[in-house]
């Protein structure tokens, strides 16, 4: 219980730090843990060039950013016979940013949202500044700037100049209806859905999601495929698999009347998940890596998109798609009955579907295991981190085409980098940080972008 209330005031104790400035957040966060996690440094790129370390010069009192510490410009790459096309996806770029193309984006645009964002981001030079608006919950935005701050250590000096703004809550802002007459403000946000212009980029737990004792994304897929090959798929449990917490939306709610009971047949195994409990337990039972071991696992909302979506589509399981309103920045390109079995989001249907597909897919393992498969390997060749990376460019790029005016640093704002951000820290939060940083340069160019779609193309489904 003791340990429990350690971290819980651990916790507050980040709430009340994240409220303040920048500059004063830097300073005074000193969050520890006791978890123990791996110290390995996992990476997808070659590291043969200039290295970039953590240059902690005054310990955790490292408060500035080093002079001259980003070259800028680097367009040498070592391997340009390594281009690569981009994902699919990638051309959703293009139509989250239709909204601006005929007007560009004006600094009153900008200015409309100032109201309903978290912070704001200037890049100039290849230096990066923020100004914070509001409290995100846990450290959203701290660990969304920081994988912004990575992919200036990734590609320096290949960012242009930009000012944008950030909302880091759950559910879109930019609703359609009202800006009919108008052009909408561009805000930067985790998900978008049909009814709003929220412009969709990459969630923080990409850089890890400490609170919860997950991983960044690098490791954990790496550990989750491990995972995998344990055990195979016809020797996993036949039924559909959920966990998670079913107080943050009616979807969730609903799912647990498909549980496992005496009145039906056991299809389904949900399990309402408590964080409080897990925290005191250490999150012994969350552990992501350890819960691909059923033939199927559901996927369902939450408050809007969940986290979960890249998680539970890397298991190598069927995985059943409760109907979702809101989407990510890749799961547009997801095809259904190819990476995915498509179930219904009503409260009347879901249960039969999940049965059905359960049923379907335990007559029929060979095609069930293949859909199962087709999700994960979508994952595994495009959710690399250079592809989240290669994503983020190519949108910050065509974004600051886009701009109609010239970015200033406010004067609220403060110079950030990767010392300022992770040096002050201690626990895991510094070792997430550490973990998912970017030593060097990339030896490869970004992607290649495919064209837009055509107008008909790329409306929504």
């Amino acid at each position: 219980m003791e340990s429990r209330w350690v971290l819980s005031a651990t916790i507050f104790f980040i709430y009340f730090v994240i409220m303040m400035n920048w500059s004063t957040y830097i300073y005074r966060f000193k969050a520890t843990s006791t978890n123990n996690f791996s110290k390995k440094t996992i990476t997808t790129f070659r590291r043969k060039q200039t290295q970039f370390p953590l240059n902690c010069f005054n310990g955790n009192m490292t408060l500035t950013c080093p002079k001259d510490y980003y070259p800028t410009r680097f367009e040498q790459y070592q391997d340009s016979s390594t281009e690569s096309t981009c994902p699919e996806y990638f051309k959703w770029i293009h139509e989250d940013l239709k909204p601006w193309k005929r007007t560009g984006i004006t600094r009153e645009m900008v200015e409309r949202g100032q109201n309903v964002s978290h912070f704001r981001l200037v890049i100039i030079q290849g230096k990066a500044y923020a100004e914070k608006y509001a409290y995100s919950y846990q450290t959203r935005d701290v660990f969304t700037i920081w994988g912004i701050l990575q992919l200036l250590r990734l590609y320096p000096g290949n960012i242009p100049d930009l000012e944008l703004l950030f909302e880091t809550g759950d559910r879109t802002v930019v609703e359609k209806q009202n800006f009919q007459e108008s052009p909408p403000p561009p805000i930067f946000h985790y998900c978008g859905q049909k009814n709003a212009y929220d412009i969709v980029f990459p969630d923080w737990s990409f850089w890890g999601w400490a609170e919860l004792a997950i991983r960044p994304w690098e490791a954990l897929l790496q550990s989750i495929e491990e995972g995998n090959k344990k055990i195979k798929w016809k020797d996993r449990l036949p039924y559909a698999f959920w966990k998670g917490n079913t107080m943050v939306s009616y979807k969730r709610y609903d799912l647990t009347k498909c549980n496992a009971s005496d009145q039906h047949h056991s299809y389904a195994h949900i399990y309402p998940l408590s964080w409080d409990k897990e925290i005191e337990r250490g999150f012994k039972n969350t552990k992501l890596e350890h819960q691909c071991v059923h033939r199927y696992k559901i996927y369902v909302e939450g408050v809007a998109w969940s986290v979960s979506e890249k998680y539970i589509l890397a298991c190598d399981s069927m995985t059943l798609f409760i109907e979702p309103i809101f989407y990510d920045f890749f799961t547009r390109s997801l095809v259904p009955r190819k990476h995915y079995w498509p179930i219904s989001n009503t409260n009347q249907s879901m249960c039969n579907d999940i049965k059905y597909a359960v049923d379907w897919g335990n007559a029929n393992p060979d095609k069930a295991e293949a859909i199962g498969k087709a999700g994960t390997s979508f994952i595994e060749e495009n959710l690399k981190m250079k592809f989240v990376y290669d994503y983020m460019f190519h949108l910050l790029n065509e974004y600051a085409r886009l701009l109609r005016f010239e970015p200033t640093i406010p004067a609220g704002a403060v110079e950030i980098c990767s010392e300022n951000f992770a040096c002050p820290l201690n626990g895991i939060w510094r070792e997430y940080m550490v973990e998912s940083m970017v030593k060097s340069p990339s030896d490869t160019p970004p992607c290649t972008m495919a064209s837009p779609y055509g107008e008909n193309e790329g409306e929504e489904k």
